[in-house]
């Protein structure tokens, strides 16, 4: 019965009536995009992390997921695409990309409502 569930889920999610919001849909692709979450490397809220620290030639080095809270889109997505050092490839949809970036900017409108 579950393996039904999950072969149906794409469907579900093109369905046009939708049973999770937009941001619901977003946070949980942030937390667990393919198997590994965004927040791991990069904090609940995209703003960095330190995911390791080492010793390397005698100095201490940080192993850092930087901020991904505060680019713009077009560096969002240019970034996505492309091949990092240790940065996992996820080959994700325009809509999904769209998605992170939303959750990511979730606050953005409240912030600048909050500073005037």
């Amino acid at each position: 019965m579950k393996y039904i569930f999950f072969l149906t889920l794409p469907l579900l999610l093109s369905a046009t009536s939708t049973f999770i919001t937009p941001m619901e849909y977003a946070s949980q692709l942030y937390e667990n995009p393919r198997g590994i979450g965004c927040q791991k490397c990069h904090g609940k809220n995209g703003e960095g992390k330190v995911i390791a620290t080492y010793i390397y030639k005698k100095k201490k080095k940080s192993f850092v997921g930087p901020a991904i809270n505060s680019v713009s889109f077009k560096d969002f997505d240019k970034a996505l695409n492309k091949r990092k050092k240790g940065m996992p490839r996820y080959y994700l949809t325009n809509k999904e990309v769209e998605a992170l970036y939303f959750y990511l900017h979730k606050n953005d409108k409240k912030k600048k409502t909050d500073a005037q």
